[in-house]
């Protein structure tokens, strides 16, 4: 129906983002840094673009012939700077590698097909003759999601989906709206807004993810208290594997059996790849209003959200930053830190709702000891969040590893989660006696538990790359021991693959090989993410 008439540029090959507007670390911050990690860093690899030697295309004559036949030969690209930008996503590891020249997993070919029915072409070609698919959307991932792995097979290819970048239809009586995979949330938005409504799905990676991505790995947007996780939005949703079309979900709600749509949402392109969805979406808000509090110990704040999540009315948006992660934030936007912990609380709605929710939420709060403080706390945390990833670039070029990682629980299990995984990553981070900063939030509120969002700040070693799969080891170790998910919003890629029987169960891996084995017969689809072998 329509087109977005801007879309963003691609992210940069070796770093988060925009290439234009890199993020830079103030002179206070940067001393800030190097003083709490008492040690030296590690000079870390800053290959060019030009430094960076792709393998060969590998593509054989007849599959290559398919794919420019199902697509055309224009969207059949094999030049170096494409497929070094498929290389895979924005994980630590990612980054790593691409700044020490390294692009050895470079797809053979990056296919963008126009429609669905382009896609199925591309996918009857490649189980013909062997050649692995991986869908790619904004290239966000952080997992080892998006990460061209070979397997069996001979070849590789990328499938973008930017092409497919198309608002199908909207439903203003129903508040449904049907939008094509390839659409990136800002476009998304501005098409929607053209009819007076949004999906207030806003996650970090808002500016590069995409509708298909969303779907296949379960997001989770800041404001999910108030609007629910992408998974929540979705009512039916359109996806080509290569036995053919899956058209899942046709009401708001069915006693059909299984919800098949679950097979498909949070399947990471292994089963299928989803080319719509459609989802709800609710009127663009009369009012939007943020606010900060300040707790003064972790353990008062979580038991104030704790009480928030379990009450009938609930902000938007709430988060709790812990001691460390409230001073350090403070001290890179140049704020002023409150006593205690941080938290954020975001309202949306016409400008009656938002006055009763924040009545409401203020008398809880402040019987549970929260102190509502000076609203430029939230202003500072909404201009910044985006920032996040931008920074962790400029502290690679300073040789200053940080990496984030994220899981979550039960109110039960929270507090002693959070401890067990902190003391996991500096015991394994600080044995040749480094600093480590350990920094964390609750984003995300339910009524039975929460989310943990670590960020991890460290010196680099010789062998960065080793030296954080030593860290992730012990999260991940960490939080399946201690009733945690081993992940809440990130999905499983590569990273998380290691505790995925632990997370489901060996009849669980079972059920989702069978899946597999119905819809991707070949074997071709992201071979190597989310299904153990």
């Amino acid at each position: 129906m329509t087109s977005p008439a801007h879309r963003v540029g691609d992210m940069a090959w070796n770093a988060w983002g925009d290439p234009a507007r890199p993020a830079a670390l103030s002179d206070s911050a940067l001393a800030l840094v190097r003083q709490a990690l008492g040690a030296r860093p590690h000079p870390l690899p800053s290959a060019t673009e030009s430094d960076v030697r792709l393998p060969e295309p590998a593509l054989g004559d007849d599959a290559a012939a398919r794919l420019t036949a199902a697509v055309g030969a224009e969207h059949v690209r094999t030049d170096a700077a494409t497929r070094l930008r498929h290389t895979g996503g924005k994980s630590l590891d990612d980054l790593l590698r691409r700044r020490g020249g390294d692009a050895a997993n470079a797809p053979d070919a990056v296919v963008l097909p126009r429609d669905h029915d382009e896609v199925l072409a591309v996918l009857a070609a490649c189980a013909e003759h062997r050649v692995a698919v991986v869908p790619f959307g904004g290239g966000t991932s952080v997992v080892g999601g998006v990460e061209p792995l070979r397997g069996e097979f001979g070849g590789a290819i990328t499938l973008d989906l930017r092409r497919l970048d198309r608002l199908e239809a909207v439903d203003t009586d129903s508040m449904t709206a049907t939008l094509q995979a390839g659409l990136r949330t800002p476009e998304a938005d501005g098409l929607l807004a053209a009819h007076g409504v949004t999906l207030g799905h806003r996650p970090q990676s808002y500016e590069y993810a995409t509708i298909g991505g969303y779907a296949a790995t379960r997001s989770r947007g800041q404001a999910s208290t108030g609007y629910g996780g992408f998974d929540d939005m979705v009512l039916g949703l359109t996806a080509a594997t290569v036995r053919g079309t899956l058209r899942l979900g046709r009401s708001p709600a069915s006693a059909a059996g299984p919800d098949l749509r679950h097979l498909l949402i949070g399947s990471e392109g292994t089963l299928g790849v989803i080319t719509s969805v459609t989802c709800q979406v609710r009127p663009i808000p009369d009012e939007a209003h943020q606010e900060a509090w300040a707790f003064p110990d972790w353990t008062t704040g979580v038991t104030a959200l704790r009480r928030l999540a379990q009450s009938p009315v609930r902000p938007h948006t709430v988060r709790l930053s812990d001691e460390t992660e409230t001073f350090v934030n403070a001290a890179v936007s140049g704020g002023r830190a409150p006593s205690g912990c941080l938290a954020v609380m975001g309202f949306e709605g016409t400008a009656d709702e938002v006055a009763h929710a924040r009545r409401t939420t203020r008398a809880l709060l402040e019987r549970h000891e929260g102190t509502l403080v000076d609203s430029s706390a939230a202003d500072d945390w909404r201009r910044s969040r985006t920032q996040g990833p931008y920074l962790r670039d400029a502290l690679l070029a300073e040789g200053v590893l940080a990496e984030t990682l994220e899981t979550a629980a039960t109110w039960a299990d929270l507090l002693p989660l959070y401890s067990a995984v902190a003391d996991g990553v500096r015991g394994a981070l600080s044995g040749d006696g480094a600093e480590v900063i350990v920094l964390c939030h609750v984003s995300h509120v339910y009524r039975t538990g929460a989310s943990l969002y670590f960020t991890v700040v460290t010196a680099a070693e010789e062998d960065p790359r080793a030296q954080w799969a030593q860290a992730k080891r012990a999260a991940g170790d960490a939080i399946a021991a201690s009733g945690g998910t081993i992940t809440h919003h990130h999905a499983v890629g590569t990273d998380h693959l290691p505790w995925m029987t632990e997370e489901v169960g060996e009849l669980g891996v079972e059920l989702l090989r069978a899946a597999k084995r119905v819809l991707d017969p070949s074997g071709i689809l992201n071979p190597g993410k989310l299904i153990p072998s």
